[in-house]
C-alpha cells in the first residue's frame, strides 16, 4: 500500500552492459603492456644484441662490478676476461652489463 513505485520497477537485464564492466579491465591492461612489459622487452632485446657482439679486444663490466678485457671467447655463452691485475677468469656472457671500448674486429680464418 505504501510502497513506492521505485521498489516495483523490474532492474536491467543482468550482463546487458558487459562492455562498461569490461573497459577498465581492458584499459589496465593496455597502461600495464606500455609502461611495463614492453620497455623491459626493448632493454632484454638491446642487452641479448650486446652480449653477441662482445669480441676479443672489448673492454666490459660485468654485473659484478669488475672491469676487465676480453682475452677470449671461449664459446657462445662464455668469455675469458683479463683484469689488468694478473687475474684471468672465465665468466658467462650474461653478466656483462657494459660494454665500454670495442676492441679489434672478428678475424675471418
Amino acid at each position: 500500500m505504501f510502497i513506492s513505485p521505485a521498489y516495483a520497477q523490474a532492474g536491467g537485464a543482468p550482463g546487458a552492459d558487459i562492455f562498461s564492466l569490461l573497459a577498465p579491465i581492458i584499459m589496465i591492461m593496455a597502461i600495464f603492456w606500455f609502461l611495463i612489459l614492453r620497455p623491459q622487452q626493448k632493454r632484454m632485446k638491446a642487452h641479448q644484441e650486446l652480449v653477441s657482439n662482445v669480441r676479443r679486444g672489448d673492454t666490459i663490466v660485468t654485473a659484478g662490478g669488475i672491469v676487465g678485457k676480453v682475452t677470449k671467447v671461449v664459446d657462445d655463452g662464455e668469455i675469458v676476461v683479463d683484469t689488468g691485475e694478473g687475474g684471468k677468469f672465465r665468466m658467462i656472457k650474461s653478466a656483462i652489463t657494459e660494454v665500454r671500448v670495442k676492441g679489434e674486429p672478428a678475424k675471418a680464418d
